[in-house]
């Protein structure tokens, strides 16, 4: 049995923003307000980067239309006690998907970590 760092991507939608930075300001503040109320406080969450496809900068992963913005955020999760990576992927899957029913998740990557010593 090992432990993973699982580092998920939500696609997390809000309305009725005029801003970029008030979007990703609500997206975190939503998203750690229903993690903390299933008790889930040890998801990290931030917001997600993505890659400018011409010069590979990164920026803050958010869109604006019509007054509704789609947030990538990134929440990271330690598994313990995992048969394999897959195992870590759905355990954290679980975790993080029943406190946020309804956002999308996917996998971005997973990293085993050392165990602890006792």
């Amino acid at each position: 049995m090992s432990n993973y760092l699982v580092a998920l991507e939500a696609a997390w939608l809000v309305r009725d923003v005029d801003d970029v930075d008030d979007a990703i300001g609500v997206a975190v503040s939503e998203a750690g307000k229903r993690l903390n109320d299933q008790n889930k406080e040890f998801v990290d969450v931030n917001v997600g980067i993505t890659g400018c496809p011409f010069c590979g900068e990164g920026f803050d992963s958010a869109f604006i239309a019509a007054n509704t913005a789609l947030v990538g955020l990134d929440l990271e999760i330690e598994v313990f006690n995992a048969d394999s990576e897959q195992h870590a992927a759905r355990i954290a899957k679980s975790e993080v998907g029943g406190a946020l029913r309804d956002v999308p998740l996917s996998v971005i990557e997973i990293v085993e970590t050392e165990p602890e010593d006792e």
